[in-house]
Formats: C-alpha cells, structure tokens, sequence
C-alpha cells in the first residue's frame, strides 16, 4: 500500500523508462518496436549480473483499463505484474507478482522468495520516495570507512605512483613537488627525479624524455623571465597538440605566468578580444594561427612554437631557448591555467582553474581507470581543454609516455595505438565515430590489442556508438561525465555502460553528486533536476561573468538529469535544451538516440524552434552517412514505432555535417 492516489501512481507504473529508474540491477531499456496488443511496447533491458550483463527482451504490456503493467520475457516464462488497486482517495494497493524469478529479475537476486520480496520492497521504497518527494538523490564517493587522505594513499601505491622502493629517489620526487606544486612543470619534475631517460613526449618531432623536458621548460621560462614575463604576467598560448605547447605551459607555471589557453577554432575577433581581456604580456603560437594575430597590438611579443623564426619579426623556440644563460627563478606561487569555454561563435568566457593541492584529483581519475605506471598513452583530445590538460596532469604521475597526434585522423590514431603499442586513449566521442565510420577492412589492418582504456569526455556518447565501439574493440571505454567548471562529476566504465549505455557513471573518489530543484534542494531518486557536484577542483570563477549557482558547495552544472537506484547518474540535457511543445516536455537526447540507430544516419540533432500552434515544434538535422536512401516518412514512422507521440519532430532537414567545437559537442545555437 502506497499513500498516494492511484492515477498518480499509475504514471509511474505504465512508463517502463521512468518505473526501471527504482529497480535495483536493471539497466537503462531500449524500446526496439511495438508489440501486437495496443499500447504495448517491446524492449531490450539488460539485467546486471556478477560477471556479464545479461541481455533480456521483455514485452511491457500496460492494460490501461484494468491499470496492470506485465514484462513479459520473451525467450522464457519469466513475469512481472504489476497492478493498482484503488483502497482510498490518496491510498494504492499495489499487487506485484512474479513468475519464474529466475527468467524476470536480475540474476544477482536470489530467486527465494524472501530475496524477491526484499528487491521488490527496495524498489516499492524508491516510488514512495518519489511519490512523496523525499531528497534521497545525492550520491558521495569518499571512498570508503577510511579517512579521505588515507583513501588517496590507497589509490597513489595500487597505481604505483607511490612506492617503498628506492627512498632517495622518492625523496627527489617529493622534493620536486614541494618546490613546483603539483602542477605540469611540478609533475614533470617529480617524473624527472624518479625517472629522467623515460620517454614523456612522442610527437611528429620526436620524442623528449622527462628529463629533456624538464630541462627544456626551465630554459623557457628562464628566457620569459629575462623579458620580463613572470608573476603576475598573462600569457596566450594557441597551438595544436605537440612537445613545446607543453613545455610552454610547464615554463608558465613555474615562473609564476598565468596561461590563457585559447581554443585553435578562435576568429580572429574573439583572439583580440582575449587578448584585451587578459592584458596578455606574450603570445606564443604555431605558424599557421599567425594570421588570427594581425589585429592584435603591434607591440605585444608573440614567439613561434614550432618553427625558427620563419615568419617575419617572430623568434622561434629554439633562439629562444638559447636567449639566455640565466636559471629560471622558481615563483613561490605558481601560474594558474585560463581555460576558454567552448564555442567558436559569440564571445567565449574565461574559467580559471584550480592548482591541485596534492593528489586527490589525480586518486579521483585513477580510482575509476585502470591505468598503470609507464603505460604509454595516446592523448588525442585537446589541451587547450579542461580534458586533454587533466590526463597530460595524470600522465605525469604515472610516468607514462603520451603520444601526441597533430591532429585526431581516425587511421591516424589507429596507426599510433598500433606502433606505440598504447595501453590508453584519451579522445573525445566524435573521434571514437570517425574511427568507427572506417571501413572494417581497414581498422583491422591495425593491431590494438595493448589498448585496455579508452577515456573519453567533452559531449555524451549515443548509446550506439558505445554499442558499437565495444563490439569492436573490447570493454574498453570510460566516459567521464563533467565541465570546464565542475572538472569532473561522473564515471561511467564498461560494466556501467554495458548494463546502461546512456549513463554517466558514478561519483569517482572524493566526489559528490545531487541532483537538486530550483530551490537547491535534493529531489527524490529516479527525479529530474539539476546536476550539482562537489570535488576539490572545482573552477575559481570567470574571469568577466559571474559563476554558476552554488548549493551547499556543490556547483550547478546546467545540466538536468537523475540518479537511478543503484547510484548511477543520468543526463538527459542542457536546462536550456528541454523543449516544451504542446505542453509536454522533451528533451532532445533521446530523440537523438533513436534517429542515430536508424542504419543510414551518422549524426543528428534535434533542437526546438517557434510554433505558433505548440509554442515550440521539433526540427531534427540529420547527417546521412550516403550507404542508403532516407525521406522524412520513413524517419517519422520509426520514431513513431520507438517514441512518444510528443516526442516526433515535425520537420526533417538533411544536412551534409553539423557544426561542432573542437570537443565535439553539437552547436545548436547555429542550428537553432
């Protein structure tokens, strides 16, 4: 008996998407067509299992006249029934039955019946809690009983970044750290003190070892310091991933220079813009970024990253490298990092990021990834980025040598994994899409087998790239769900995703995740809200706006989602993309979802525009991958067959690509 009245209840119970929300060890379903009996829909749902997640059909059956939801097995006679009874203008009965527990329930509950009663108690539990609107949606990783620095030690020596052995050269690793702060240049110096002929760089170049890098960037920043640039100064960088960007950032850092790092698909006017912004002291750029530059200030310093001063009034980084015979003088304070938000129209905003103060940022990654020391890693996404920076940060600690591509070509990267024999991957999704629209011939021309993590961020994946990347390569993705602002919130590995292919995971170490109303507070479990997060990197605000809302110090993100009732998060968009249309909310994502699996179609984005009928209609852009031929009937009576009524675009637009940041995400403001 639930105290609630019985129409309420049954918009919880006949929607299968929102119901397995409450249920433990059931994943995310994925409605695959409709079944013959009116209002009933056929869908895939994975249970969870103590090794591999089974994958199970269910007809779920809703009999609207008798208020009775049946999940039918469709390989076997398993069943549950779920009925409503009405006892009292605000009491429900509920009659839950269940047949053959073993074929209907997920396999890590014991199919007794005190075990069958205890999972459906559980679940009974969460749809009160909803019901009734108890704030049970906030999630805290501190590990475990330990205290959280114990936590982290745990985490530093399983990785091997801290060890017993060799106590001297422990002793110069922690040295290093006490002298640059655990930033680029500190974790270069601490990898240089344990091991100085290790690899740490591989670009088009060649290759620089910890201690050639080290070496280097002190040099760097002993040349800027003679120039007159140090503590207090502000420092461009603009350049693709190579060795000097690198160094470049670990010279700023250890002479105190802040670092605007500025996105490789800026305009020319938003260049300037920055630049005014910051008061930047120098420009350090590669060549071919020069022409954005000719609007700056004719007496700002700009140096050339890659080439000799090949281009007129540009010192290159080699004579500059050898500028001067001074040491660099350590800043007591190190510079700080200045990430733009992405977006290549407008007018970008400037984060500045946190120094870490010790290891827990880099325990929270590790605590989810398994990564190992020495393992070499190919580093794919940006480092102008929040996510491209944090796991060159963790690459350090590891001593692990980064590959770096110029530019993220799908064989390319293949090509790489293959020769360096990567362990790692740290990409963004559109390239794991790239990779996967290579014919089958020639990503297996390719041995990728020493590749074990594919960590990706920036935009959320479609569950059906991560379908299909996994039947490819293994269970090897890890998608880290956070913002330029939060750093991180969320980690989903290959058991999350196998068993929920939208989800983003769960709070790494030292994290919190609660997913508030309007008002701040924490909503019940299986509830939509805003995703707040709480970690020690949290960014320390814009440089020229104010920041996101706070609720007890957990920041919002901006984004909507849910925690499901085994703990893990779930986005479903942007606060600023749900579209109202005809008065029923939609979010555009799983319309997204749907089109993406329809075969022929690459990419689409589906957006709300004015509708002087509706408020707001759905228009959905759709990139045809050319292998067939697609009408906008065709698509409407898939979505039809998958959807909600509401939930079906009005317009169909066929477009050749969709315009994109460099960290993937879909710009719907253009389309819009």
């Amino acid at each position: 008996m639930l105290p609630c009245a019985a129409e309420r209840l049954w918009k919880v119970v006949a929607t299968p998407e929102l119901i397995v929300r409450f249920l433990d060890g059931v994943g995310t379903p994925q409605r695959i067509g409709r079944h013959q009996q009116q209002d009933a829909g056929r869908y895939r749902i994975r249970l969870d299992t103590a090794g591999e997640p089974a994958e199970v059909e269910f007809d779920a059956v809703v009999v609207r006249s008798g208020r009775e939801v049946r999940f039918e097995n469709v390989d076997g006679p398993g069943l549950i029934s779920i009925t409503l009874a009405d006892r009292a203008p605000d009491a429900t009965e509920l009659i839950v039955t269940v047949l053959r527990a073993a074929d209907a329930l997920p396999p890590t509950v014991h199919p007794n019946n005190e075990s069958v009663l205890a999972w459906i108690d559980r679940a009974l539990g969460r749809i009160d809690d909803y019901i009734t609107g108890r704030p049970t949606s906030v999630v805290i990783n501190h590990g475990d009983i330990r205290p959280a620095t114990l936590a982290v030690l745990k985490v530093m020596v399983a990785t091997g970044v801290v060890r017993a052995s060799a106590p001297h050269r422990g002793l110069l690793q922690l040295a290093s750290l006490a002298r640059w702060g655990f930033t680029l240049g500190g974790g270069i110096a601490a990898a240089r003190a344990r091991s100085p002929r290790v690899p740490a760089i591989v670009d088009d170049r060649g290759t620089l070892t910890f201690g050639e890098l080290h070496d280097r960037s002190n040099s760097l920043g002993a040349a800027l310091q003679s120039r007159g640039i140090g503590r207090g100064s502000t420092v461009g960088l603009l350049a693709r991933n190579h060795s000097a960007m690198v160094g470049a950032l670990a010279a700023c850092g250890k002479i105190g220079a802040d670092v605007v790092l500025c996105n490789t698909a800026l305009a020319a006017r938003q260049l300037e813009h920055v630049a005014g912004r910051h008061d930047l002291s120098a420009l350090l750029l590669d060549d071919e970024f020069d022409p954005l530059a000719h609007g700056l200030p004719s007496e700002l310093p700009r140096f050339a990253l890659r080439q000799d001063g090949r281009l007129p009034d540009r010192l290159g980084i080699r004579a500059l490298l050898g500028s001067t015979s001074t040491p660099i003088s350590p800043s007591p304070t190190p510079g700080k990092l200045i990430v733009l938000t992405s977006g290549t129209t407008g007018l970008p905003k400037s984060a500045t990021r946190p120094t870490p103060g010790g290891f827990g940022p880099i325990a929270a990654m590790l605590s989810r990834m398994p990564l190992r020391m020495g393992q070499p890693m190919m580093i794919a996404a940006p480092l102008f980025h929040s996510w491209g920076l944090a796991m060159l940060q963790v690459s350090t600690s590891l001593r692990a040598p980064v590959i770096l591509p110029p530019r993220a070509d799908p064989e390319e990267l293949l090509r790489g994994i293959a020769m360096h024999r990567c362990a790692s991957l740290v990409a963004v999704p559109i390239m794991l899409q790239r990779i996967m629209n290579l014919p089958a011939a020639v990503r297996d021309r390719y041995d990728t087998s020493s590749l074990k993590v594919v960590a990706i961020s920036g935009s959320p994946p479609s569950a059906h790239l991560v379908r299909e990347f996994t039947a490819a390569f293994g269970d090897v993705i890890f998608n880290f769900y956070g913002s330029t602002e939060v750093s991180w919130a969320s980690v989903a590995g290959p058991r999350d995703l196998r068993l929920a292919p939208t989800t983003a995971g769960r709070p790494p170490l030292g994290t919190s995740v609660m997913i508030a109303d309007p008002q701040g507070r924490p909503v019940p479990v299986g509830m939509i809200g805003r995703i707040c997060v709480s970690n020690d990197m949290l960014f320390e605000g814009y440089a020229d706006n104010p920041g996101p809302q706070t609720h007890d110090s957990l920041m919002d993100t901006g984004d909507l989602g849910w925690i499901d009732g085994s703990g893990r998060l779930y986005v479903a968009g942007r606060n600023d993309e749900m579209i109202i249309s005809g008065g029923e909310n939609v979010f555009p994502r799983p319309v997204e979802e749907t089109l993406v699996d329809v075969p022929g179609i690459a990419e689409a984005a589906v957006v709300g525009v004015s509708d002087a009928e509706f408020g707001q209609r759905l228009v959905a852009y759709v990139v045809p991958d050319g292998s067939r031929e697609l009408d906008s009937e065709t698509l409407r009576d898939h979505l039809r067959e998958h959807l909600s009524r509401f939930a079906v675009p009005r317009d169909f637009v066929f477009v050749r690509d969709l315009p994109h940041t460099a960290t993937g995400k879909i710009l719907k403001r253009d389309l819009a």
